[in-house]
């Protein structure tokens, strides 16, 4: 692949996110803070720096000077992870959590590219069973994750840097509009 070739992919991907998708989202998780629950997010490799990402702009600041909104990545408790992974398996890392932090009020994501990661699809599956809101981010197969997420976001490429980056600047678009929301 070109570099060309790659920046205009890239482009087509991100002009595809849908302000709909963006506003919904946002509003889920405006809803959930508002009745006491928070936003929990997850996913493996940069999927998981993607998880962290979301929830440090949340309680810190986006774009605007505001009070912290309550939100967690299951990606940063190392200890959980390496724990729950050796006495289980690793496709419960996130289940596991889910199942101790997660409340009815809750806006969960899951985030994986392929949208077939095991251990998102059972954290989403055990969301759902607590009665949590449940979104999954994935590429343009969805995989998966479409099945089992209550609402799914799905960036339009196949290739996975991309996909990266468009839940990225996904993700900086519902935290601009959580900016204007609560």
């Amino acid at each position: 692949m070109e570099i060309r070739e790659y920046i205009e992919e890239g482009k087509e991907a991100r002009g595809r996110i849908s302000e709909e998708e963006v506003k919904f989202l946002a509003g889920r998780i405006a809803d959930s803070i508002k009745n006491g629950g928070k936003l929990v997010v997850f996913g493996n490799g940069g999927s998981a720096a993607d998880s962290q990402h979301f929830a440090a702009e949340l309680t810190g600041r986006f774009l605007k000077e505001r009070g912290p909104f309550p939100a967690i990545a299951l990606t940063t408790n190392t200890s959980a992870l390496s724990a729950i992974g050796n006495d289980y398996s690793f496709d419960s890392v996130f289940e596991r959590q889910v199942m101790a932090l997660v409340k009815e009020n809750d806006t969960v994501v899951g985030i994986s590219t392929s949208g077939n990661s095991t251990n998102v699809i059972r954290g989403i599956e055990a969301a759902n069973e607590i009665g949590a809101f449940t979104f999954g981010m994935t590429g343009k197969k969805g995989g998966k994750l479409l099945m089992v997420a209550g609402r799914t976001f799905q960036a339009h490429t196949d290739l996975t840097p991309i996909i990266q980056e468009v839940h990225i600047a996904f993700i900086h678009l519902v935290c601009m509009v959580l900016d204007t929301m609560i």
